[in-house]
């Protein structure tokens, strides 16, 4: 017979315990090094792109001839690269990008944000400390601190009209809870000189107005349907759940992923459901008719992280665009999904990403940056990367609030902040 559970001596555990501890230790430092040897890697290739770039700028503008015997049709490639080459830099959608606001506050890593669609200049955060707050956009203050979750929570949605937030967690439930703030009372706290940051009470709010049951995994997203009466989840459980708001009711669960799901998002004005998953597919779920409906779609290579509906830029057609880790960014015609319009490569894994109005991709990676680029595929800024004002792990979410004049984008990221920007948008 074997005996397979052995009892470790209390000595030997404790010795297990420190030479742990220990390891750890170690790999935190190591990492730290790691972030300084790539802070100084990104600086170097930044200095000599510009270096390139004045190089390459001085040759399309010099009017020297070329060599003589040198073939034409060399001649208009290198030309032809060249203009590329400087195209790439020219800005036309988006101009300068400005650190203006920090919000901090959580325990823990954040994994979404959002911003209400009412027009309240506020922000709603999410975190793996069990916690969602609302932020005041611009004073940075906390306003509310939801409770009721017992797990992670992983993602957040304003309502389109009410002062309702929808929240999934790792607890295996969505909550919907009351997200009214007063900024009246921000305000008349504002006015009291003698008051500090460390007297500053957050009001708490435990009790959500409802919750729904029925994944048997962690929840990692949730949308609001078309009118804000039903909503969307997507679980670690392969499924997603169609729910009804006023009664709570379980009316569909969507299955056919192979893997576990990343996202679930609803389209703006149609009643079009998209989820992604880990089994590198996302599937569009069509419910205007009796009868609902499926496409498959199989255009990337790793986990599909976000999929989200848009008529942002390129004709105003509507559009969906996926994200993976497999460093892509694919953008789709609705009306014709057989291949990708464009494609987008990115330097590391894509998270949670968010487009303008006229059609600015803000890209969120695994490697702490947060790059823009247009619906062509054309790079057009990067949020700056500042000693202080930066991220220091990798970037899960954004979003943008174009209506905002003290800032217009916003992201978050696993070293427990999120960020305010503001970028000068221009017309698509």
């Amino acid at each position: 017979m074997h005996k397979t559970d052995v009892d470790i001596p209390p000595s030997v555990r404790k010795r297990l315990i420190h030479l742990f501890g220990l390891i750890e230790k170690e790999f935190e430092s190591v990492y730290q090094e790691n972030v300084v040897l790539q802070e100084k890697l990104e600086s170097l290739a930044e200095k000599m792109n510009e270096k390139f770039l004045t190089t390459e700028q001085f040759q399309v503008n010099s009017k020297q001839k070329p060599p003589t015997g040198q073939k034409l049709k060399t001649a208009d490639k290198l030309k032809a690269q060249t203009s590329k080459i400087v195209s790439s830099f020219k800005s036309p959608s988006a101009g300068n990008c400005q650190f203006v606001k920090e919000y901090g506050g959580h325990r823990d890593g954040l994994w979404d944000l959002a911003l209400p669609r009412t027009g309240q200049p506020v922000i709603g955060t999410c975190s793996a400390d069990h916690t969602a707050r609302i932020w005041c956009i611009e004073t940075g203050t906390p306003l509310l601190q939801y409770t009721g979750h017992m797990g992670s929570i992983n993602s957040i949605k304003f309502h389109p009209n009410k002062d309702l937030a929808l929240t999934s967690s790792g607890d295996q439930t969505i909550h919907i809870w009351q997200a009214a703030v007063n900024l009246d009372n921000l305000r008349d706290r504002e006015s009291d000189d003698t008051e500090t940051e460390d007297d500053q009470v957050v009001p708490i709010l435990r009790t959500p107005s409802c919750t729904f049951l029925g994944h048997n995994g962690p929840v990692m997203a949730s949308d609001w349907l078309l009118g804000g009466d039903q909503i969307i989840t997507a679980s670690w459980d392969r499924t997603a759940n169609l729910y009804d708001v006023e009664t709570s009711e379980l009316l569909n669960s969507l299955t056919g992923h192979d893997e576990e799901l990343t996202y679930a998002a609803s389209h703006h004005s149609q009643k079009l459901v998209v989820t992604a998953s880990r089994d590198t597919t996302f599937r569009l779920w069509d419910f205007r008719e009796a009868i609902n409906s499926v496409s498959v779609f199989q255009g990337h290579t790793d986990t599909v992280t976000c999929a989200i509906f848009t008529s942002a830029g390129l004709g105003g057609e509507d559009k969906l665009v996926s994200g993976s880790d497999d460093r892509s960014i694919k953008v789709w015609e609705l009306r014709n999904m057989r291949s990708p319009i464009t494609t987008i490569r990115a330097e590391s894994g894509v998270n949670r990403f968010a487009i303008a109005s006229n059609g600015v991709i803000a890209i969120p990676h695994d490697n702490r940056q947060v790059m823009l680029y247009d619906m062509s595929g054309q790079r057009v800024n990067r949020i700056p990367r500042t000693a202080r004002n930066r991220h220091r792990r990798m970037v899960t979410a954004v979003a943008w609030s174009e209506d905002n004049p003290f800032a217009n984008l916003f992201s978050c990221g696993f070293d427990r902040l999120a960020l305010g920007w503001s970028v000068q948008l221009g017309k698509d």
